[in-house]
């Protein structure tokens, strides 16, 4: 792995207030994020009044009170172009959640304007190597909507580095297989996440295997470890309906788990993951016959330095390949709603 940069990064949160952000930045403070030689300035952002008072207050108290070596300023604003300016790296976790009743093409609509906003402030005064990555759902057409407006019209961003997160289901993917095999989610490899972060999304256990140990030269298919019916009935329900069932147990959205997603999204993409597989939504070049220009969750290895490359070369078989095609029309869907909302 390549050495760490020990140079002042710029790190931009958004709903900072929020669950989510309050999860996340102790442990971006602490170095988790982009490694333990990486100074941070923290840039807060959000909405003016109370939240972003609460931010000013109690937030930043404690921040300082961590003492965190690396953590050298802490800025809290309601305006984006403060929030954004310079930044390197930029966590979009605010974003408006789902009401009662609301259908989830209100819920594009309505999150259309908000990244719009913010991502025009990225285009005009973050660095044009800024790396983006979108939390806020519906993350992937969020993530379009950010990348159309930092990217084009004088945006000096490149689409290519903002991401949408997938990761959350990624790990409770991995975790799901590593309990029914009574194993730790290590000895899971080779799984991922394929299209939107929906319930269109297709979690994929085809090229997924099960080693004992790191050395093992033997690692077995997880398919027929488990078996395709337990795939069917038990882990695809589970993987796609996590978020639902965390609400419904908690009374609230997944925050922990969402932060520590996040976490490893970003760190990985940073510093690489050693030839192992992860699940990130990119900007899509039409990998895998996936429409040209959403952002469309791929299986990718990352390579130190915010590089990362899809996997190439796998197969899908005719229930995968469906599935596909049905989740990216979605994607296609939702970006042409957003669109329309945006003036696009």
């Amino acid at each position: 792995m390549a050495s760490q940069s020990h140079e002042l990064k710029r790190v931009t949160v958004t709903g900072a207030a929020g669950a989510i952000g309050y999860a996340l930045l102790f442990r971006i403070a602490s170095g988790q994020l982009l490694g333990p030689n990486t100074p941070v300035e923290l840039r807060l952002l959000e909405l003016p009044g109370k939240p972003v008072e609460a931010l000013g207050r109690g937030v930043f108290m404690e921040l300082t009170d961590c003492a965190f070596p690396l953590l050298k300023n802490v800025i809290c604003t309601s305006d984006a172009y403060e929030a954004f300016d310079n930044c390197d790296v930029a966590l979009l976790v605010g974003a408006r959640p789902r009401g009662k009743g609301m259908q989830r093409a209100d819920l594009l609509r309505a999150n259309a304007k908000i990244f719009k906003e913010q991502g025009t402030a990225i285009g005009r005064v973050a660095s044009p190597d800024v790396h983006v990555a979108v939390v806020g759902n519906p993350a992937n057409t969020n993530a379009l909507i950010t990348s159309r407006f930092a990217c084009t019209a004088g945006g000096r961003a490149d689409p290519r580095n903002i991401t949408a997160m997938t990761r959350l289901d990624h790990n409770r993917g991995v975790a799901q297989l590593a309990q029914c095999l009574r194993c730790g989610p290590t000895s899971i490899e080779r799984f991922c996440i394929w299209g939107n972060h929906s319930d269109s999304m297709v979690p994929d256990v085809s090229n997924t295997v099960y080693r004992k140990h790191l050395d093992d030269d033997n690692p077995q298919p997880v398919a027929k470890l488990v078996g395709e019916s337990w795939i069917k009935e038990k882990f695809l329900p589970v993987v796609k309906k996590r978020g639902s069932a965390v609400i419904a147990a908690r009374g609230a959205s997944s925050a922990a788990s969402a932060a520590n997603a996040a976490i490893g999204h970003v760190h990985d993409w940073a510093l690489g993951t050693d030839g192992r597989w992860t699940s990130m939504s990119i900007y899509s070049e039409g990998q895998y016959g996936a429409p040209y220009g959403v952002y469309c969750s791929f299986p990718v290895t990352c390579t130190p330095g915010f590089n990362y490359k899809v996997v190439p070369g796998l197969k899908m078989d005719a229930e995968t390949e469906s599935a596909f095609a049905k989740t990216t029309a979605e994607l296609v869907h939702e970006r042409d709603i957003a669109f329309k909302e945006v003036g696009l």
